[in-house]
């Protein structure tokens, strides 16, 4: 069966995100006070697997493999379809 899997991205509590900071303060700039602000990405991949709990077993495989990196990131894997 064909299968839709999102999977996010983002960085675990306590790290830095450089990239955040920037667009928090640019947002400021323009007049968007902002508490808070974190980055994510997000992937959508569609594939072949048996079931929805192969397909999201494969999408972890893909996070521990090469998408994320374990030390800083975290990820989350949502079946769509």
């Amino acid at each position: 069966m064909k299968c839709t899997v999102r999977i996010t991205i983002s960085l675990k509590k306590g790290m830095l995100d450089p990239e955040a900071r920037a667009i928090r303060h640019a947002l400021e700039n323009l007049g968007f006070a902002t508490e808070a602000l974190s980055t994510a990405r997000v992937f959508l991949v569609t594939m072949e697997a048996a079931s929805k709990a192969a397909a999201a077993a494969q999408a972890a495989k893909m996070c521990e493999r090469l998408l994320a990196n374990p030390v800083i990131h975290r990820y989350e894997i949502e079946v769509l379809k």
